[in-house]
């Protein structure tokens, strides 16, 4: 396998508004960014994903863009972006970018003149359509944040379609004036020195021809005709003609991504589209196709997710593992346990970081941020958050019971304020009120704390990256599942004659690990574990509440 600078590094990424404020307004910006710059190379990454910066009136808090070439207010100036980029690159981080190319706001001066009318050249940079017959939509189409998928404009008589929120009208990309626009933000960026993209939803940006009405599901009804839509490969072809012009890297988020689709799109040879993808599957073990049905976490599910894409991929494209994102409640509340917080905090790091793929750090993780448990609908600040909520009290469901699925399910969850210090707010702002509630567990969850215990979860995965970086096995070598009880993830990955086991305990219960009988553990060396006195009898050993070890077998 080719080994490339993107298969080495390991990325952070940060949700500006709730990282650092650094003007004291009670919202994280570009100089609360360079002022963290040390830690953030502390860990041992080598690159920065920022979700969007770009002026935005926040229907979906920056993934509504209404200006491509510019930065928000919120966040600071376009100079001081540029500074941020150059102290990055001084201290050897790559930056990353979101491009979200899907849609826009609808405060973009492209959708203002589109809205004036058929006869305007930027009409048809979105997709307009007649209704069926007077107050009916083009089709049934339902958006992701619930709702209708279209939004009628009385002024022109027709309606927008927005697979997202109302305020996220998507873009008709093709109209090849629209591609172009895409080519030109995109040199735009990597002119100024960015270093890649992380593309959002891009497999959605091309539409079945007619729009035909899709199957009825609660949500999202029509998705089978845009996602993996007639036109995706060719239009992201011409994107990668202006991405091949730079040495730079693409991500592609990808909703109902399977192995099979993937590898169409990040296939290493001359058809690659992108480099690697951000899949869901992994994702989807304590629930049904969204977070907000909720079953128990398994497992067994996750094992076979991981199983799946790790041989599937391996030697022929190459994984994006994360398993905290803006998009995702926190992991310890979800696969770990509050109670063992520390310990499943470690342990959820050794299980994917230590597979073969690029690893993505989401802000907070690697000090073991929780679930806010925020219990008020009034108190949250997400639209999909608040949507759901209002979808499952039109259902019928108890105020109870669907602020228990929001406490849990919620994306605000990972969006509270970074917890910096045991001071007012956390140390993320000297403002009097931040502008979302910081979790009030910031005392005993901080990095001040963390920094100050050598047994904590930071410096663990600080442990974690550098043993990555510093062994090929962990990017390159092979996975191979062992077959342990239900509540164990055991796998080892295989390099020449390198073999490493990697031991996860999904249960705060004793489970019994037996390695397998062509590998001696008790003669190995244990290179990383969550627990002191790593005793092994009869080539096993029983497991305590979320215990982790690695070893490197002899």
């Amino acid at each position: 396998m080719e080994k490339k600078w993107f298969k080495e590094m390991s990325v952070y990424q940060i949700w500006p508004r709730s990282f650092c404020d650094g003007n004291g307004d009670g919202i994280g910006d570009l100089k609360g960014v360079i002022s963290k710059l040390d830690y953030i190379k502390s860990l041992g990454v080598d690159a920065i994903w920022f979700s969007p910066l770009y002026p935005s009136p926040n229907a979906d808090y920056g993934y509504d863009i209404a200006d491509y070439r510019n930065i928000s207010s919120d966040y600071g100036t376009l100079d001081e972006f540029k500074t941020m980029l150059d102290e990055a690159h001084k201290r050897g981080l790559k930056v990353i970018m979101d491009l979200v190319v899907n849609h826009t706001s609808d405060e973009h001066e492209w959708f203002k003149e589109s809205k004036k009318g058929e006869n305007n050249p930027y009409h048809d940079y979105y997709i307009w359509r007649k209704g069926r017959k007077p107050g009916k939509e083009p089709n049934n189409w339902l958006s992701t944040f619930q709702g209708k998928a279209w939004e009628y404009c009385k002024e022109i008589d027709k309606y927008y379609l927005h697979v997202f929120a109302k305020g996220q009208p998507d873009l008709n990309m093709d109209n090849p004036k629209v591609r172009e626009e895409v080519k030109n933000i995109m040199r735009f960026w990597l002119d100024m020195g960015v270093d890649g993209f992380r593309e959002d939803v891009i497999t959605f940006i091309s539409k079945k021809e007619g729009l035909p009405n899709g199957f009825p599901l609660p949500t999202a009804t029509g998705i089978e005709h845009y996602s993996n839509g007639p036109h995706l490969m060719e239009y992201l072809h011409e994107f990668k003609d202006v991405l091949d012009e730079y040495d730079c890297f693409t991500v592609g988020e990808a909703p109902m991504m399977t192995t099979k689709k993937a590898l169409k799109f990040i296939r290493e040879g001359e058809n690659q589209v992108l480099n690697t993808m951000f899949h869901f599957e992994h994702m989807n073990c304590d629930n049904i196709i969204t977070n907000w049905i909720v079953t128990p976490f398994r497992p067994s599910k996750l094992k076979k997710v991981y199983k799946r894409w790790q041989e599937d991929l391996y030697k022929k494209a190459w994984n994006a593992n994360y398993i905290e994102n803006h998009d995702q409640p926190r992991i310890i509340s979800r696969y770990g346990s509050e109670k063992y917080r520390v310990e499943s905090g470690k342990m959820l790091g050794t299980m994917y970081i230590l597979q073969s793929g690029t690893p993505f750090i989401y802000q907070g993780q690697e000090i073991g941020m929780t679930n806010a448990n925020i219990p008020s609908i009034d108190r949250y600040k997400d639209v999909s958050s608040i949507n759901n909520y209002n979808l499952f009290r039109k259902l019928g469901f108890s105020d109870k019971f669907t602020m228990k699925i929001c406490m849990y399910a919620a994306r605000d969850n990972a969006r509270t304020p970074m917890q910096w210090t045991n001071d007012k707010n956390a140390g993320f702002t000297t403002a009097d009120e931040p502008w979302f509630e910081v979790n009030k567990n910031y005392h005993e969850i901080n990095v001040q704390q963390a920094e100050n215990d050598p047994d904590s979860i930071l410096h663990y995965y600080r442990k974690l990256l550098s043993f990555r970086k510093e062994n090929d096995i962990v990017k390159y070598g092979d996975f191979q599942l062992l077959n342990t009880e239900k509540n164990i993830f055991a796998y080892i990955r295989h390099m020449g004659e390198q073999q490493l086991l990697v031991v996860c305990s999904f249960s705060e219960k004793e489970c019994a690990f037996r390695c397998p009988k062509q590998f001696d553990i008790e003669s190995s060396e244990l290179v990383l574990s969550n627990y002191d006195k790593n005793i092994v009898i009869h080539n096993g050993f029983m497991t305590r509440p979320y215990e982790t070890r690695v070893y490197f077998i002899k």
